[in-house]
């Protein structure tokens, strides 16, 4: 995998993001397994062990952003940061390099400001884990990346869009036909692009996995969602270059993206 320059962006599948800024590397919401609970991975699985990460970002507790056998293949050594209170739950799965942070909070790595989010979006861990708030993060280096996690539109959008973002990372969409409350469709995710303004966005949770039964048909919301995000940041955020990388592409602000070798 090339990660030349001060940014590349790689998206792994699903929230799943790997984030190379001024020589920090960073990981979002690693899922990285063929099988997860119901569903199954429709892409190749990647090679975590290539990455020398700097840190991981977790936004939320849900199943599908915080996997913990997803952890242990990266190593229970590499540095988590994730929201309040998640410190307990995570030592106790063999975690100890935790930090956690609340929104408005930052931290510092290597020089790069890493500050958390407001994100709107249930933070529970069915049945009977912890609830917490979800975030999303700030990354500020040479450029301002935000990842937004799992979200619906908030009017404090508007504060992150003067910051004048050199990328969004957007999620479009789920895992499967519907999509439950706390979640941007392609239509309100172009809708956050006018609050946003970002100079690009890229549109993540998609095309990763799917519902057991549903991986031999071509289902429109395996590939359907980042077309429909395009047509319609087209007409409400024209302005915003979008950038659809497919799982395992990469995009940098040089060359806009290159596949993963």
């Amino acid at each position: 995998m090339s990660l030349n320059g001060n940014l590349s962006i790689t998206y792994i599948g699903h929230s799943t993001v790997l984030i190379q800024l001024d020589g920090v590397r960073l990981l979002t919401d690693p899922l990285l397994r063929k099988r997860v609970a119901h569903l199954t991975r429709l892409v190749d699985v990647p090679l975590p062990e290539a990455w020398d990460l700097d840190a991981i970002l977790i936004s939320h507790f849900h199943w599908d952003h915080m996997d913990p056998p997803s952890l242990r293949l990266i190593g229970k050594d590499t540095r988590i940061i994730a929201p309040a209170g998640a410190r307990t739950y995570l030592n106790r799965r063999g975690f100890r390099n935790v930090t956690v942070i609340g929104r408005e909070e930052q931290i510092y790595i290597k020089g790069v400001r890493i500050m958390a989010t407001q994100a709107e979006h249930a933070g529970d861990r069915p049945p009977f884990g912890p609830r917490l708030d979800s975030v999303g993060y700030l990354i500020e280096g040479d450029y301002q990346v935000y990842f937004a996690g799992d979200t619906d539109l908030f009017p404090e959008m508007s504060d992150l869009g003067r910051r004048h973002l050199d990328v969004a990372l957007i999620p479009v969409w789920g895992y499967g036909p519907t999509l439950g409350d706390g979640h941007l469709d392609p239509y309100r995710a172009a809708k956050a692009l006018d609050y946003l303004k970002p100079e690009v966005a890229i549109p993540i949770h998609w095309g990763t996995y799917a519902p057991l039964g549903m991986t031999w048909m071509q289902m429109p919301f395996v590939n359907h969602p980042p077309r429909a995000f395009e047509s319609h940041a087209g007409v409400l955020a024209p302005d915003v270059k979008i950038v659809t990388l497919e799982p395992g592409e990469t995009y940098t602000p040089e060359a806009h993206y290159f596949p993963e070798n």
